[in-house]
């Protein structure tokens, strides 16, 4: 995909140490035995709560940062105590190939199997039973997975995507603002979950932005972006063909222009979008930033709450403001006055909500993720209060006790 070796750190191989690093430092706290109050009733009992492995577990993982995405659920997995059938996508071959080897090196196969297959070897793969399924990847396809997962009751995390909006108001930094979102967005050429898909813009500061926009995309990519060894491309044909697609459906405004021969697409600002284009419609993954106005703040919320509920939501402006515009609406994650940041830090929880997915991981809550938590009461062989049982002869008592 062309992607620098610098991005490939930032956004791979970086966010795959530091999770690392971080399960090390933390496993021992995680999984100990965490001792839990118990009501007068139960007295002399002891509560408390120890985590467990699920079982085998599946890991299901897509193209777009193939060795993050495979890497990342497998660090939980495997600081919860599961044993894990990694199934990295088929598009990825040269990666596939290196995580293959580091797999077979690290593990033994009956502890972690890593199969690189095709579509329909996953489809029967999914009929087979597993304790626990992990998937990243497209909503359609996140709907197979869900039904197959059905059939079995096995728990699941589904890790989707959707049309995060970004939000720049008139209150903006607006040069800080343009150059976040231009490294955000144009991040793996836009084939990110949590991209920023698509600017409502205050109307009164709509033309400031977009030669911000502008700015930044040149001094990051230069004039001719297609040429640039900073800039990825996309991962196939059809992905290349159905985004150039969207440039009949508005005004370019800059960008524009694609090469097939390299699958590459020049970074796109686009006004005056058609209401029913995919480019409004559905998760564009792909380097265009459609942007649409407003005046009030009430027609953002409006708009964003008739969508679905994305994974992320990103806001420029006052901080108060946005934080009143949190509680207004719903999301996976968010950043105030930022693109992608809370992705990063593993002791945040990151996943999707509705539409955008279920589950949550990274830190701590991937170890849960892949555990059962399980709830035990100790209780005294020498002590037994007779006053429990039928006839329940202090019924009065009993009842008193329960309300303490």
């Amino acid at each position: 995909m062309h992607k620098s070796p610098q991005e490939s750190y930032i956004t791979e191989i970086g966010l795959v140490l530091a999770e690392i690093k971080y399960h090390i430092k933390h496993i021992n706290k995680w999984s100990r035995k965490h001792r839990k109050g118990s009501p007068l009733f139960m007295f002399p009992s002891k509560s408390y709560t120890f985590f467990e492995p699920l079982g085998v577990t599946l890991i299901l993982s897509p193209w777009n940062y193939p060795f993050l995405l495979t890497i990342d659920p497998l660090i939980g997995a495997i600081s919860a105590g599961n044993c894990v059938v990694l199934k990295p996508s088929h598009q990825t071959t040269n990666i596939n190939a290196v995580m293959g080897q580091i797999i077979q090196e690290v593990f033994q196969p009956e502890y972690v199997s890593f199969l690189d297959i095709d579509t329909q070897a996953t489809h029967e793969l999914l009929q087979q039973r597993f304790d626990m399924i992990f998937f990243t990847g497209s909503t359609h396809f996140g709907k197979e997975v869900m039904a197959a997962a059905a059939q079995y009751l096995t728990p699941l995390v589904l890790e989707l995507g959707g049309k995060s909006p970004c939000i720049v108001t008139e209150k903006a930094n607006i040069d800080l603002a343009a150059r976040r979102i231009v490294w955000a967005k144009f991040m793996n050429s836009g084939q990110t979950c949590v991209s920023p898909d698509h600017l409502l813009v205050h109307e009164s500061i709509k033309d400031i932005l977009i030669e911000a926009l502008k700015k930044y995309i040149t001094q990051f990519y230069g004039d001719k972006p297609t040429e640039s060894s900073f800039y990825p491309h996309m991962i196939n044909e059809n992905a290349f063909n159905r985004v150039v697609g969207y440039f009949n459906d508005g005004d370019v405004i800059f960008g524009g222009t694609s090469d097939i021969s390299k699958l590459s697409i020049t970074p796109t600002i686009m006004c005056n979008i058609k209401p029913d284009s995919g480019l409004i419609t559905t998760e564009i993954f792909g380097p265009i930033i459609p942007i649409t106005t407003y005046k009030e703040i009430q027609e953002v919320i409006e708009s964003v709450n008739t969508q679905e509920k994305p994974l992320a939501f990103y806001y420029f402006g006052d901080k108060r403001e946005g934080e009143e515009m949190l509680k207004q609406s719903t999301s996976g994650g968010a950043c105030i006055n930022d693109c992608l940041m809370h992705i990063g830090n593993s002791k945040l929880p990151f996943g999707g909500v509705g539409y955008s997915g279920m589950g949550k991981y990274h830190g701590i809550y991937s170890f849960r993720a892949f555990s059962n938590e399980r709830a035990v009461v100790a209780s005294s062989n020498k002590i037994d209060f007779l006053f429990k049982y039928i006839p329940y002869k202090r019924f009065a008592l009993i009842k008193k006790i329960m309300t303490i």
